[in-house]
């Protein structure tokens, strides 16, 4: 069953009213969707991509079908903190750049330069580089600088873009520390980050899985008819609902397993994802196990995530044989 409600092809989908969508298929590692908000002579974008080259496509495009609103951009917002979402801020930088300060506070504690070190680095890192070379070979991580977010809050705020409002509300810890999502009222559009993965395993970096269910729960509750996911295709209330089926069947299946006693490998491994055998990265059931053990064990100690990845390039090898 496909979720998709629009075209899925790589580049800018006008959605109407001043929206739009950029969509990168196949969606899977890396592969991040990001947004453009347009009223009068103002513009916000919703995140921008994993690399400068990546993120100077998009704006040309943007500024190419919106060239009053976008000559300079007013706002970006960041929806989290993972790279392929931020990478590309240095691009932007005469736009005021809003997220939640807990998105800040990940961003000011990475290291721009990590990802360019692990790509020279993984020939010589075995399985792991193999899994890491499979992911992100695609991408160019060179010349990277951090451009940290100008402005920042908690909990809720409003932008005005020209007449059109445009509500931020934090729901993370879930996904990351800092997740927001960004909603169109007039328009019955949101942008959602990484809160969706359309088509693809989620990972849950963060948790606790709550928080996830219930902001898919607070977008149900929203009238919506245009979802822009951070992953995958455009979608609707049928997506976030799939997402949140998923989200509820994995924690339930993982606490059964670690009630049991099975460590997070055997129960990745144990856990049946047959109703989702056509979505991408089923690999990332690791990471969701062993975040979800942590939850149910009250262990606050972040995740290994060279010991993560490690798994997951395990995973992944056994399941392409």
């Amino acid at each position: 069953m496909t979720l998709a409600t629009k075209p899925y092809e790589h580049g800018l989908l006008d959605l109407g009213n001043g929206g739009y969508a950029w969509l990168q298929p196949d969606g899977g590692w890396g592969w991040s969707n990001a947004g453009l908000i347009v009223d009068g002579d103002q513009s916000l974008i919703v995140d921008t991509l994993f690399d400068k080259p990546l993120t100077a496509d998009m704006l040309k495009a943007m500024r190419a079908s919106e060239p009053k609103a976008t000559a300079e951009f007013d706002f970006l917002i960041n929806t989290h903190a993972n790279a392929d979402h931020c990478n590309g801020n240095e691009l932007v930088a005469e736009a005021e750049i809003i997220a939640s300060q807990a998105c800040f506070d990940e961003l000011a504690r990475e290291n721009p330069n990590l990802l360019q070190t692990l790509m020279e680095q993984a020939p010589s890192m075995g399985e792991v580089g193999e899994f890491f070379l499979y992911c992100f070979s695609d991408f160019d991580f060179r010349g990277i600088n951090r451009t940290l977010p100008t402005r920042t809050f908690e909990d809720e705020m409003t932008l005005t873009v020209g007449d059109k409002t445009v509500s931020l509300k934090q729901v993370g810890p879930a996904h990351t520390a800092g997740d927001i999502l960004a909603h169109v009222p007039d328009d019955k559009l949101i942008f959602t980050g990484d809160i969706l993965f359309i088509e693809g395993h989620p990972i849950i970096w963060e948790g606790p899985i709550g928080n996830w269910i219930a902001a898919c729960d607070h977008m149900l509750a929203l009238d919506l008819e245009c979802v822009v996911p951070g992953h995958g295709p455009v979608t609707d209330k049928q997506g976030v609902t799939a997402m949140r089926n998923y989200l509820q069947y994995v924690a339930e299946e993982a606490r059964k397993r670690f009630d049991a006693g099975l460590g997070v490998m055997e129960a990745a491994r144990d856990i049946a994802l047959t109703d989702y055998d056509s979505w991408g990265d089923a690999e990332r059931i690791v990471v969701n196990v062993a975040t979800l053990y942590k939850e149910f064990a009250n262990d606050d100690e972040p995740n290994n995530i060279t010991e993560l990845f490690a798994l997951m390039a395990a995973l992944h090898k056994e399941r392409r044989r």
